[in-house]
């Protein structure tokens, strides 16, 4: 399973029947409308040069941080990662 989400993320594979509406939609890239905080590893192989550049993407409350660890940020920077969590929480 895991292997045919990185196809389809990819575009190398089909993506389930049931969800091709919501594919659609999501390709017309809409705004993202509730507060983010957004977290990169610095090291993170799978995503050179992060996503900051997404942050038009986000129309509410949005920070971005750059973080010193790889692409598993729960697992290698929990406080980090808790701390966006309870940043977005205080921003309720």
């Amino acid at each position: 399973m895991v292997v045919h989400a990185y196809r389809h993320a990819l575009g190398q594979a089909p993506g389930d029947p049931a969800y091709a509406d919501l594919e659609t939609r999501l390709a017309a890239r809409p705004k993202i409308t509730v507060p983010a905080v957004t977290l990169d590893g610095a090291t993170d192989a799978l995503k050179p040069g992060g996503t900051a550049s997404h942050a038009p993407m986000f129309v509410a409350g949005h920070e971005h941080r750059l973080i010193d660890a790889g692409h598993n940020l729960p697992q290698e920077a929990p406080e980090a990662f808790a701390d966006a969590v309870l940043t977005v929480r205080a921003w309720r």
